[in-house]
């Protein structure tokens, strides 16, 4: 989440709804599969360092879940307070939040089931890592459903890999007008917001 020059303008935080999360993986260990030797060395896949190809064909896979949904809240950079810029931490836990809040209003959850949240880590610091679940459990305290939250390297959780490809596609449409990639989820996305529009 940087804010220098160089900087990229936006910044997204996306969830991939699923009650399917063995097709999800499945989707993920086919296309990781099928790369060829010298790239089936990675341990996962990242959208910024595939193919097109291989981003379609995994972004196209995603696409035939029948009941995956995404939402999605991108953060315009340029358009955050320089004291939040300074305060890195608290915009992450924040925005997370209006996710998870957006998530909850659209009433796509079935209330009193339980729910697994998986999250990238972002971070290896013990404290912040611990700081961002204790917050999240409060925020989430309130609701119908039981939340288990597990942080976790996206080298470790398939899931997760597969909500990277569909970050990107949607952080490639604001950052470069390109649709391409995007049009192949957008029937997808049932949330996406501008904040900071």
């Amino acid at each position: 989440m940087g804010f220098g020059e160089r900087s990229s303008r936006w910044f997204l935080f996306t969830i991939l709804l699923t009650g399917k999360h063995r097709r999800i993986e499945k989707v993920v260990k086919s296309i990781h599969k099928s790369l060829s030797k010298k790239n089936r060395k990675v341990s996962e896949l990242h959208a910024y360092h595939m193919n097109a190809l291989t981003k379609r064909r995994l972004l196209s896979d995603l696409a035939e879940v029948d009941d995956m949904k995404i939402l999605c809240i991108i953060l315009n950079k340029k358009k955050v307070y320089i004291d939040l810029q300074n305060q890195k931490n608290y915009l992450y836990n924040y925005t997370a939040n209006l996710l998870l809040d957006r998530l909850h209003s659209k009433e796509v959850l079935p209330a009193g089931e339980s729910v697994k949240l998986f999250i990238d880590q972002k971070d290896t610091n013990k404290f912040i890592k611990e700081n961002f679940e204790n917050y999240l459990k409060s925020k989430l305290s309130n609701w119908s459903n039981s939340i288990d939250i597990k942080i976790k390297p996206s080298h470790t959780e398939k899931c997760l890999q597969a909500v990277d490809f569909a970050s990107w596609a949607i952080f490639r449409k604001y950052e470069l007008n390109d649709y391409e990639f995007y049009d192949i989820i957008k029937d997808k996305i049932i949330e996406e917001r501008l904040l900071f529009p």
